[in-house]
């Protein structure tokens, strides 16, 4: 763990549980951050806080300490069942209830508190009986946790503490119907906690908080305090077709240690990724589509340094909690330039240092004057000699279809007609030279993509993505609910 901070506020000044204590410094917390040390004072004197804070900020921690303190603090309801958990803990995507799960448990080791995670993907049976057998903490995603309430494998009526983290893409990923559905189900506002975080106080969100809270106390932590100080920002001016080599060659002059790469549209991405294999990095693509024991596989290789770099679109890459970013790559500016703080605040955290290199291209220029006006200054801009400009070698085949369509100058697709003649040849074949008709009549499509991908596969996290939109399609999320729920977004 990381032994930077950015406040002087201990933890120990605070009257916390030896437990709690003693996991934090097993863990190697001493400090607070800005958020923790304006949170905790209130939510351990048991107000409703609302808090605006960035993600990677240390919010988790603040939320999950003054929920363990609650519990530890006060005995249960003497009529709570085990299908009632004390604590709720609502993350808009799989990977961030995974992360708060794992946060919980290093924190909360020793205070024999029993934590269950549900989410969609995969796990129906095993979240299920987990459920059965009673939790204090749940962590979830409101599409699974849904499911298992209409069926009755738990209830919300003796809730000590209700946190809902990331309220604003609760909203953007239409999440908020299940959430009200929750909300009304549960114990009085007055009777629990309530924290609520977002990276946004907007009005839907502080709409949800004065209806669903107890008088909650706002704190704000401004995002320009927690990532533009620590963050060095460039940004360069290039022509379209200079794009990918400007890329390239960044990346090998810098030698990040880990990167984002930053795409407005899926189609990108995997042009993106397919000329990064090529050129010997080891990369991956970051889509709601891949499968939830994939997608965790990738992340993974990605915080344990097997792969070095993640293209992704701002909503596949929402709720992702990667430590340890170096470099963050805006290759297409965002339209909105509150997605371009969002985006630089995944590198400098914990009081760490980061890069932030945009690409303000032909397409994407006129975004930067709001951007430049969002943070309060100017982006020095960098000039672009000839050689940092790589020279590319030719590009993979794509990991799933092509990027936007046949290539022009490739060969048309095989008619029936054309496939009836090639079958014809290989009958007359079998007929004259028995015993060979496998060799004659081998597939030259798999042949070509063994040659092609072959040279590559070791070098890349090869992921099994949706078929990339067009280039005029918008990258928006797609929501599908069903018995697995939560939602897959990408």
């Amino acid at each position: 763990m990381t032994t930077t901070h950015l406040t002087d506020k201990k933890f120990s000044d605070f009257s916390l549980n030896e437990f709690l204590l003693q996991g934090l410094k097993e863990a190697g917390f001493v400090f607070c951050t800005p958020i923790q040390a304006e949170t905790l004072p209130h939510a351990l004197a048991g107000k409703d806080v609302a808090g605006q804070a960035q993600t990677g900020t240390g919010k988790t921690m603040a939320f999950l300490l003054a929920a363990y303190q609650r519990l530890l603090s006060q005995e249960p309801d003497p009529e709570r069942k085990k299908n009632q958990p004390r604590v709720l803990i609502l993350a808009p995507t799989r990977e961030l209830a995974i992360q708060i799960e794992k946060d919980a448990s290093i924190i909360g080791a020793h205070t024999g508190l029993k934590l269950g995670l549900v989410y969609g993907g995969t796990g129906y049976d095993s979240q299920r009986k987990m459920l059965e057998n009673g939790v204090d903490i749940l962590v979830g995603t409101p599409g699974r946790l849904i499911d298992y309430f209409k069926q009755g494998l738990y209830r919300l009526d003796k809730l000590d503490v209700l946190i809902m983290d990331e309220a604003d893409r609760m909203f953007d990923m239409g999440f908020i119907k299940d959430i009200r559905y929750l909300l009304h189900r549960m114990t009085a506002p007055s009777d629990r906690l309530s924290l609520l975080f977002s990276a946004t106080l907007s009005h839907r969100v502080e709409e949800l908080a004065y209806e669903h809270m107890n008088e909650p106390i706002e704190v704000t932590i401004e995002s320009e305090t927690v990532t533009a100080d620590k963050i060095t920002q460039i940004v360069y001016h290039p022509g379209n077709e200079e794009k990918l080599p400007l890329l390239v060659g960044l990346l090998k002059q810098h030698e990040p240690t880990r990167t984002l790469i930053f795409v407005n549209m899926k189609w990108v991405a995997e042009k993106i990724y397919n000329s990064l294999r090529a050129n010997g990095f080891k990369a991956g693509i970051i889509s709601g589509d891949v499968p939830q024991l994939k997608r965790e596989r990738l992340l993974q290789n990605f915080k344990d340094d097997k792969i070095g770099i993640l293209v992704a679109t701002d909503v596949a890459a929402r709720g992702l909690h990667i430590p340890a970013v170096s470099h963050v790559f805006n290759y297409d500016l965002p339209q909105d330039a509150e997605d371009y703080v969002h985006r630089i605040g995944r590198t400098a955290r914990a009081g760490a240092s980061g890069d932030a290199i945009s690409f303000a291209c032909e397409d994407t220029a006129y975004y930067l004057m709001d951007i430049e006006e969002y943070i309060g200054k100017p982006i020095p801009a960098g000039k672009i000699e000839p050689e940092m400009l790589a020279k590319l070698k030719t590009s993979a085949a794509p990991a799933s279809g092509n990027a936007g369509g046949r290539d022009r100058n490739s060969k048309p697709r095989d008619t029936r007609a054309d496939r009836r003649q090639g079958e014809q040849k290989a009958r007359r074949v079998d007929a004259a030279k028995p015993g060979e008709h496998r060799k004659e009549a081998s597939n030259p499509r798999k042949e070509q993509k063994s040659s092609d991908t072959g040279k590559h596969a070791r070098s890349a996290e090869v992921v099994q993505v949706e078929t990339p939109l067009s280039p005029s399609a918008k990258d928006v999320p797609t929501v599908r609910r069903g018995r697995d729920g939560p939602p897959a977004i990408g």
